[in-house]
């Protein structure tokens, strides 16, 4: 039978592999014809796997729900044991640095069946919204190659609009599942905080603001696939509630007449955002008002407070050095400017001018702000409806690059992701809200729990 697999999700994917239909030699040839057709024009896959993958494929699979299914790990956080680990930077690259062990997200992607193809693009660690390293190049986004894919997940986010694998690994500490989703047209969710082990090596990181999760084309593909990552494991020093039902469950159900906050402007300034976000986001806001769901322009006050990005600025720039130090250690050397790129070793710096005081200070703001935001919620709100990003995806080197001032580039990196940071230091509440995506799935792409955001219109 002739199937185009490019064009089926995760679930399907896997259902046809169940069924006979498709062999998981067959899956993964196909997602390596197209990665080698059209990769050379993103740049999101950067480490191709495709023998070990194929080895895999041939044997003996794991009997998990994506049995069979091509899959990407972003390359950053989650480590396969004997494969490059280079995290965007040059000098691991140049060192030819491998990860000697699986992570326990890893070993949980193995066991739901997934086959590992290759490693994705990212930032050098993370700390952008634009994929655009200088040890391997940009991410270029599938929509229009001139511009970024976002980041800190764009490999993986580019892969997957681009339909060369259905789903892929990414994680989020600001916003880099959700924004990379959003300026490629996929789902994204970042998961609650403790819902996905960072062990065996991390019991947090970014003092909790980064989480591990995926990037896929369905939203039942992102629940399926939360159900199968997601829960404590041995040693975890904290872990999100348990779901009341698997979250694939969630998916299709009722979730009654809802209350929705609808929020256009920028927390803080209160200053208008590109007319193509806020058009989304109305366009949005009127599907679920013809659902039968009540929508109003509202938004928790604490998200207008000046404080909060200067104190979540605090927090990330001493782990980006805490990350450098931990890094030299694993090569056996410390790391000197000249080992990373300007924009991380500015911000790593700043980092090292952070007193435990200072930190600890921050956190403890950070903690309380997060209940002041809560409260909205508490008062009778289900939903906050906001833009993913402010503007369309911006062009390549706008946010990244050789090049430019690193505070400024740190700062324009901010004027276009005032939205997603918030929702990292935000608390642990009920399970996400599957079933209320539903509602609003044809109209927008990302989302954040426990806010919805709007996808930014892709460029044609």
């Amino acid at each position: 039978m002739s199937i185009d697999l490019s064009g089926l999700d995760a679930t399907a994917q896997a259902d046809l592999v169940r069924k006979g239909d498709v062999s998981a030699v067959e899956l993964v040839e196909a997602a390596v014809s197209r990665i080698e057709k059209v990769n050379p024009e993103l740049n999101a896959v950067i480490t191709p796997l495709f023998d070990k993958a194929r080895t895999q494929a041939g044997g003996k699979l794991e009997p998990g729900p994506f049995r069979g299914v091509p899959f990407l790990l972003k390359d950053l956080g989650a480590t396969s044991a004997g494969d490059p680990l280079h995290s965007g930077m040059q000098l691991m690259k140049k060192l030819g640095f491998v990860a000697p062990d699986d992570t326990y997200l890893t070993r949980k992607f193995r066991e739901a069946g997934f086959i590992l193809l290759g490693k994705t693009n990212t930032p050098e660690i993370g700390l952008a919204a634009t994929t655009e390293p200088l040890a391997y190049g940009p991410t270029r986004n599938p929509w229009n190659r001139a511009h970024s894919a976002g980041g800190s997940s764009g490999g993986s986010a580019a892969a997957v609009a681009a339909r060369l694998v259905p789903a892929a690994h990414a994680n989020d500490g600001g916003g880099s599942i959700r924004i990379p989703a959003s300026e490629c047209g996929i789902v994204g969710l970042k998961p609650s905080r403790g819902r996905v082990s960072l062990g065996p090596l991390f019991g947090e990181a970014w003092h909790g603001l980064a989480i591990e999760g995926a990037v896929t084309i369905s939203v039942r593909d992102a629940a399926a696939i939360l159900d199968a990552i997601c829960g404590p494991m041995p040693g975890d020093p904290y872990f999100a509630p348990p779901p009341h039902r698997p979250f694939l469950e969630e998916v299709g159900r009722d979730p009654g007449r809802l209350r929705i906050g609808l929020m256009t402007e920028r927390p803080a300034k209160r200053t208008a955002v590109h007319a193509e976000c806020v058009r989304a986001v109305e366009r949005t806001g009127r599907l679920l008002q013809s659902l039968g769901h009540r929508v109003e322009v509202s938004h928790p006050e604490a998200f207008d407070d000046p404080d909060m990005t200067s104190h979540l600025e605090r927090v990330i720039v001493t782990h980006a050095a805490q990350t450098l130090d931990f890094i030299g250690r694993a090569l056996g050397q410390p790391l000197k400017a000249e080992d990373v790129e300007p924009y991380t070793w500015r911000l790593a710096a700043e980092g090292t001018k952070v007193s435990g005081i200072d930190y600890v200070t921050s956190a403890d703001w950070v903690h309380g702000w997060s209940r002041r935001m809560a409260a909205w919620w508490a008062e009778g709100f289900d939903l906050l409806l906001t833009p993913t990003i402010a503007e369309p995806p911006p062009r390549l080197g706008d946010l990244g690059g050789p090049g430019g001032d690193p505070s400024a580039r740190w700062h324009r990196n901010l004027e276009v992701i005032p939205f997603t940071p918030a929702f990292n230091s935000s608390p642990n509440n009920a399970p996400p809200p599957w079933g209320r995506w539903i509602s609003a799935k044809r109209s927008w792409k990302s989302a954040a729990a426990p806010a919805i955001a709007a996808s930014s219109c892709p460029l044609n």
